[in-house]
């Protein structure tokens, strides 16, 4: 923790610290681990088990190797800490994504939301709101949120993160 801390403040400190991150305030996959991030820490610290479904996520969606996915995820998680609302990540997107790749990030949030096996209306309601900035409709949000619970449903008790990230 005070590691985090002291990597925190070398970095408002270090007027280098924007050039040395890898992934750029433009980068959708920066944007989309942002709102990620942000989805998986709504109910308070993240459980290792959210954690693992995260960079599972982000390895596999994103094609990312083990060290690229932890650097994407300490600079989320950095960015949506200063974060004052969704707008900011989702107008990146909405500059960078088309509509089906829109849906795959609402449906990885869904991911994240049922890892923990609920859903708080809290949880609900931040997706509504993320899934409407990104401009998916309410239909394609209920269907993304139904498919990906039948999903986790359907799952054999004791099967990975990994195998499921890879559906």
């Amino acid at each position: 923790m005070l590691d985090g801390l002291r990597q925190f403040i070398a970095d408002i400190v270090s007027p280098n610290s924007q050039q040395d991150r890898a992934f750029g305030d433009t980068d959708y996959r920066l944007a989309a681990t942002a709102l990620l991030v942000h989805v998986v820490s709504l109910d308070g610290e993240p459980s290792e088990v959210e954690k693992r479904k995260l960079h599972s996520l982000i390895e596999s969606r994103f094609g990312l190797g083990h060290g690229m996915a932890d650097k994407l995820i300490a600079s989320a998680t950095l960015v949506e800490g200063e974060a004052v609302d969704l707008y900011h990540f989702t107008s990146v997107i909405m500059r960078s994504v088309d509509g089906e790749g829109r849906r795959r990030i609402v449906e990885m949030m869904w991911e994240l939301v049922y890892a923990d096996g609920q859903v708080s209306e809290f949880e609900d309601n931040v997706m509504w709101r993320a899934a409407d900035l990104l401009g998916v409709s309410s239909h394609d949000r209920i269907d993304l949120k139904h498919r990906v619970a039948a999903r986790l449903a359907t799952r054999p008790s004791g099967a990975s993160d990994v195998a499921d990230a890879a559906m």
